[in-house]
């Protein structure tokens, strides 16, 4: 495995005084709106909750996400989780 590989594979979130966010290990954009923003990460599938929402930087080649905005949560489900959920709800 090369470096670069490597470098996308490892996900890591950090934020700055809660209104600019960087997110690495990202493998997809599931979707987003001003009020959240859903992503699959090498740890699970993270939403990101908050105010005025936008993505200033998109680069899945690389794995690197920057959302900018008000941010007021981080939410981590597993697929799994999700999918025993929505049987749940609508089953």
């Amino acid at each position: 495995m090369n470096v670069q590989q490597n470098e996308k594979s490892k996900h890591t979130v950090t934020a700055a005084a809660r209104t600019h966010v960087e997110i690495g290990g990202v493998t997809e954009v599931v979707s987003f709106d001003e009020e959240t923003v859903t992503l699959v990460t090498d740890c699970g599938e993270l939403t990101v909750e908050g105010t005025s929402l936008h993505i200033g930087t998109l680069n899945i080649e690389r794995g690197c996400v920057v959302i900018d905005g008000r941010v007021n949560a981080f939410v981590y489900s597993d697929a799994a989780a999700r999918k025993s959920k929505r049987a749940r709800l609508f089953g």
